[in-house]
């Protein structure tokens, strides 16, 4: 039986559209069966009924035509009840309902199943049989199975709005939505224009070549102008992106190096293969490799090896590209958009992007967020070839992309991003005002930064000091470990730039959804592996390294404060210390006069929640991770679709771990800091300031917002609004009636996002 499921679902999956899927998944279910009838009915919201979309058994000509209402007829029990109904003699229910147009009149037996998909009833499947009989226990199990493994099939169609196309449903397309994740926040409204490479390493041949020299000579040649086409590209990104940033490139250029992809491809060559061919055979390699690991910052090196295979066949087949016309108003698509693939259209043009793999981790999406342009990755039910030229809206603030969007919800989009950039435009003005209440009592606003880029649009925003500066970025963008020396000079230009405000430096944190290519992290569950301060600890050469370098970089200076991530005992905390105290008086007996600086730990998980006071007792601050918190208290993988709904960072669980951890570092007397997103969202900013919070840390773009929201309240009543979500046990209430009271208290402008959005 399991090699039956698996078989059907595959053939399913391999269909060429969706009606041909349905059909085809009704004949198969009826044939492994021994059915006589299996049917598919599908439900249509705009008319409020389940339509027969595909049938083996009944009458041909009333599949598309015939409907039963949501609860009408034993289709509509199974829908009601989302359960299975299983019933030996169908016509003596009292609620089945006769279709004559079916001809099921000689069918009594029974075996309907909900289709369901993220906890909505998609459609029914239903079996009969001409015998009065019940259908047994294994084969309503086998339905149910099937019914579960192709809900994702129809769960596609649904979302692409190709399923009803064929009918007379209405006097339009319908809004089409698509998720992915959030690559960067903001919202875009433009035309879609998809981006593939011209040159297609899968339809290269094998050919066998005599003169070995002149096929390494035209692969060199074809090396030399690909490298001279990277570093225009490079160029061009050096008048929109930081140094940081633009390391990507340098990356590009190792691979292109003779002694790395290119020597495996000479030596194919050396066996008589043609430079095309040797070329396609190991990027194939490469790619496949990249794309077998579960870690998703390493199957982004897969798009990197593609693009840069694309780039060399297309000058070894000597042909220029193709000349795209970029409208006005661009949304680019792709599958996979390469970091120069980006560089090679106009920035004035684009207002979103949206690429049916990768992370937000990918190359790409680290250079959109130092863009600032609204991203959505992963958005894998996207039909690309459908949306090229189409108008599409990308919202980046939730991940998803809409299409066929209706007057009403285009008109809304276009409000949210006037709002959006007035909003931002009025807020100004607050720049270089404190971030205090009506009643005086004031809290400290820091940036989290990453990229070069984040410095100018920090200072912009009036920021005052880094709460979280991620170190593993100028690690990820590399192809190697940066030099110490590489790092001092990284780590200097950000405290420079935010002296004499202090600057949090959270040592490398990597594992997790954060990897390394050149430092691959192969784990089944990498949210429990061997991450953060895990990772380091092991690797004392690695994290020695990079403390000298935090301490060089800060001579004379004096604003570097460290912090330590993914702590989860004071074992971790006292072993940590004793390499900064090592690596200090290492740079000291070189000559640095450094004074010994802040060290910090990050609450990031339940153990240090409830060693918040031990924790204490042994640093100088701590630094609350809302994002890995939420995640880890609630079992929530943010990242995955099937769950992303149940992160809640308005959950009782999550408010009560952040008093508890305030309150238990208040009896030892030391600051705690919030750099999670919920510090950079206005309302959460408020909860968390009233719990007694010193210091928010957030994205540049969320923080006069935030500034805009504090100065307009009272603590007063911010404790009160505390007080009595504390008292309440569900966190989508506690969201709600938070926004509630903000409203009226006339913050309604600086939430009206969230709430439009959610």
């Amino acid at each position: 039986m399991l090699e039956t499921l698996r078989r059907i679902v595959q053939e399913v999956n391999n269909a060429a559209d969706i009606r041909s899927a349905l059909d085809l998944m009704a004949k198969r279910v009826r044939d492994a069966m021994g059915t006589e009838v299996c049917s598919i009915y599908l439900r249509n919201e705009e008319d409020q009924c389940y339509v027969l979309m595909a049938s083996e058994g009944l009458k041909q000509e009333a599949v598309g035509h015939v409907s039963l209402g949501l609860a009408e007829g034993l289709i509509g029990q199974v829908g009601l009840r989302e359960e299975p109904v299983n019933l030996e003699d169908a016509f003596s229910h009292p609620k089945f309902h006769y279709l004559a147009e079916t001809g099921e009149d000689p069918f009594h037996a029974f075996l309907g199943v909900p289709v369901m998909h993220h906890g909505k009833v998609l459609g029914v499947m239903v079996v009969q049989q001409r015998d009065v009989r019940r259908f047994d226990q294994s084969e309503e199990a086998f339905l149910v199975t099937i019914s579960a493994q192709l809900s994702a099939v129809i769960a596609h169609a649904h979302a692409s709005g190709v399923l009803f196309d064929q009918l007379d449903t209405g006097d339009g397309l319908l809004p089409s939505f698509y998720d992915g994740l959030p690559g960067c926040p903001g919202a875009a409204i433009g035309y879609g224009v998809l981006l593939f490479p011209e040159a297609d390493l899968a339809s290269v041949p094998d050919r066998h070549v005599e003169d070995i020299s002149d096929e390494i000579g035209r692969l060199d040649d074809a090396l030399v102008r690909t490298r001279h086409e990277v570093r225009d590209l490079a160029e061009r990104a050096s008048k929109s992106l930081g140094t940081e940033e633009q390391a990507l490139f340098d990356v590009y250029l190792r691979m292109l190096d003779r002694h790395a992809l290119p020597a495996e491809v000479i030596a194919l060559i050396r066996e008589g293969q043609w430079a095309q061919g040797a070329l396609r055979d190991v990027v194939d390699t490469h790619v496949r490799n990249f794309e077998m690991m579960d870690d998703p910052y390493l199957r982004e090196r897969a798009a990197d090896v593609r693009d840069l295979g694309r780039r060399v066949l297309a000058q070894l087949q000597s042909q220029s590209r193709r000349h795209i016309v970029f409208p006005e108003e661009c949304i680019l698509l792709g599958e996979d958009i390469s970091a120069p693939m980006l560089m090679e259209v106009p920035r004035e043009r684009i207002r979103g992007i949206v690429t049916t793999r990768g992370s937000r981790n990918s190359h790409m999406a680290i250079v959109a967020r130092a863009m600032g342009i609204p991203t959505v990755v992963g958005a894998q039910n996207l039909p690309l070839k459908q949306m090229d030229d189409k108008e599409i809206i990308v919202d980046g603030f939730r991940g998803r992309v809409v299409a066929n969007a209706s007057p009403e919800l285009k008109k809304q989009f276009e409000e949210i991003i006037r709002e959006e950039a007035s909003l931002q435009a009025g807020l100004e003005k607050l720049r270089d005002l404190p971030a205090q209440t009506e009643d005086g009592n004031r809290i400290q606003l820091q940036v989290n930064t990453g990229l070069m880029t984040d410095i100018s649009r920090s200072l912009e925003r009036g920021a005052e000091g880094v709460g979280l500066y991620r170190t593993e970025i100028p690690f990820m963008v590399r192809d190697r470990f940066p030099s110490e020396e590489e790092q001092r000079v990284i780590y200097r230009e950000q405290l420079a730039a935010f002296a004499p405000h202090m600057v949090t430096m959270r040592t490398l944190d990597v594992g997790g959804d954060k990897s390394l290519s050149y430092f691959p992290i192969e784990e089944e569950n990498p949210f429990l592996g061997w991450r953060g301060i895990r990772v380091t600890l092991d690797h004392p050469e690695i994290f020695m390294v990079q403390l000298r370098a935090m301490l060089k970089a800060s001579e004379g200076l004096n604003n570097l404060r460290i912090m330590l991530p993914m702590i989860t005992s004071v074992i971790e905390a006292e072993d940590a210390q004793h390499f900064i105290h090592r690596a200090w008086l290492e740079v000291r007996e070189e000559g640095f006069d450094i004074p010994m600086p802040e060290v910090g730990v990050m609450i990031e998980v339940p153990a240090s929640v409830y060693q918040a006071r031990a924790l204490a007792q042994r640093v100088d601050f701590l630094s609350i991770g809302t994002n890995d918190l939420t995640q880890y208290l609630l079992a929530v993988d943010r990242n995955n679709r099937q769950v992303a709904s149940l992160y809640n960072s308005y959950h009782p669980a999550v408010l009560h771990a952040i008093v508890h951890v305030v309150e238990q570092a208040r009896e030892e007397g030391k600051k705690v800091s919030v750099c999670g997103e919920m510090a950079g969202e206005p309302a959460a900013a408020l909860l968390l300031m009233a719990m007694g919070v010193d210091a928010l840390s957030m994205n540049a773009s969320n923080l006069l917002k935030v500034k805009a929201a504090i100065r307009q309240v009272k603590m007063c009543f911010i404790r009160k609004l505390l007080s009595e979500v504390l008292a309440m046990d569900n966190g989508e209430v506690i969201s709600a009636y938070v926004d509630l009271q903000l409203d009226k208290a006339g913050l309604g402008d600086l939430l009206r996002n969230r709430k439009v959005l959610a």
